[in-house]
């Protein structure tokens, strides 16, 4: 289960108001106590995730949220942010209502509202009526009447206490996972394909290890019975050397795409790691449309460069050192550049000329595709590092980016 990558999980997130029984539910739904229970409200004050096996839905990601009418202090609103970040990578939530939630006359407007979000991020959701224990059956009944009427929407009955409930709702969680297959070099390597990988070895290389899209592409390729050959970029001649004929396909770092290029055999097939993800997590046709910005782009224009993971800015870094070196050498040393990390994306975005997004190895497709949707909903280009890079190089037209798959 620990060798799952946490961005292949399935995420599901559990929504609801201060006390509506979230974290409880969860605690219920895997046996264990992972998520603190306090009648208090606003015990859970920032999401928080943990990595399980679940029966029917495999290995999962759960999402314990704050509550969404958290209004009590001057951090309640900052909490319900952070609530509306985790709606983004959410794959699948649970919307819970508790008995003093569905009472007749009460108003179930914030409920409605996170539908809403959850509709317009086109996540499934599972409405659940929580500590039905408390509860006989004309006070279920009612509760759930009020529930439909408010919401449009049924709910399941279930007691995280007494455990009534729990297997309607892991089977509704089942039925309502949309799989999506997805491969990383889908329509580019096939079994019996000899595949070369070009992987330089510099400061943001982890020491004693590689890092997670390099393993993941591999692992693929040894499943697709490819044959793998990996080295650096100084190595690249050699490796050339040794193979009987060339390679089907090279993989190598966006940042090595000219050296790579200038000794590739011209039956050979490249891309990269980041474009490779950029078509695997996101929207690559976007991306490759996105890069035409790049063309329209003046000393005085205004760009940001997001990375999914956050770390230590170091001196060969790709997002905050060499990528935005490449631009202003193309573009102009004014050009102003922002960059963020993690969960730190503008919600607005109306700013900026263009958006250059990383490979989003550490994040799931979900999170990738709603940042996607935001930027075209707010008519801004979008790009990817690996895709930017090959165009401003002048090669991306003869870089595999798999936009006709």
């Amino acid at each position: 289960m620990q060798g799952t990558p946490a961005a292949e999980r399935l995420h599901i997130g559990f929504y609801g108001r201060c006390n509506s029984g979230k974290s409880s539910l969860i605690n219920a739904l895997t046996g264990q106590q992972i998520a603190v229970v306090s009648e208090r409200a606003g015990t859970t004050t920032d999401p928080v995730t943990k990595a399980m096996e679940l029966p029917g839905l495999g290995a999962c990601t759960l999402i314990d949220t704050p509550g969404f009418d958290d209004r009590d202090d001057d951090l309640g609103p900052q909490r319900v942010t952070q609530t509306l970040k985790a709606a983004d990578r959410t794959d699948m939530a649970l919307l819970l209502i508790g008995p003093e939630g569905a009472c007749e006359g009460t108003s179930l407007n914030d409920e409605q509202e996170w539908l809403r979000q959850f509709r317009r991020r086109e996540v499934p959701v599972v409405t659940v009526l929580t500590q039905c224990d408390r509860m006989d059956e004309a006070e279920r009944a009612r509760a759930l009447a009020v529930i439909e009427q408010q919401t449009g929407v049924r709910a399941l009955c279930v007691s995280a206490r007494t455990g009534e409930g729990m297997d309607a709702l892991r089977r509704a969680l089942a039925s309502s996972r949309r799989d999506e297959e997805r491969r990383i070099t889908e329509g580019l390597a096939e079994p019996g394909d000899t595949v070369l990988l070009v992987m330089p070895q510099d400061a943001q290389a982890p020491k004693g290890r590689l890092i997670q899209p390099q393993v993941q592409t591999i692992r693929e390729l040894l499943d697709k019975e490819c044959t793998v050959v990996s080295c650096t970029t100084r190595g690249m001649k050699a490796a050339l050397e040794a193979l009987a004929r060339p390679p089907k396909l090279i993989i190598t770092d966006s940042q090595a795409f000219e050296a790579v290029y200038a000794l590739k055999p011209a039956e050979s097939m490249l891309t990269s790691f980041s474009v490779l993800f950029a078509r695997y997590k996101g929207d690559i046709r976007t991306f490759v449309e996105g890069a035409a910005a790049l063309a329209r782009l003046t000393p005085s224009s205004h760009v940001l460069i997001a990375e999914a993971c956050t770390h230590a800015p170091q001196n060969e870094d790709i997002g905050r050192v060499k990528l935005p070196a490449l631009l202003r050498k193309r573009i102009g040393a004014d050009l102003q550049i922002d960059v963020v990390g993690g969960n730190d994306f503008p919600e607005d975005l109306t700013d900026y000329d263009l958006v250059i997004h990383c490979g989003a190895c550490m994040f799931n497709r979900r999170h990738v595709l709603n940042r996607v949707a935001r930027a075209r909903e707010q008519q801004v280009p979008i790009t990817n590092y690996g895709v930017a890079i090959a165009a401003l190089l002048g090669i991306l037209d003869r870089v595999e980016c798999g936009c006709d798959e």
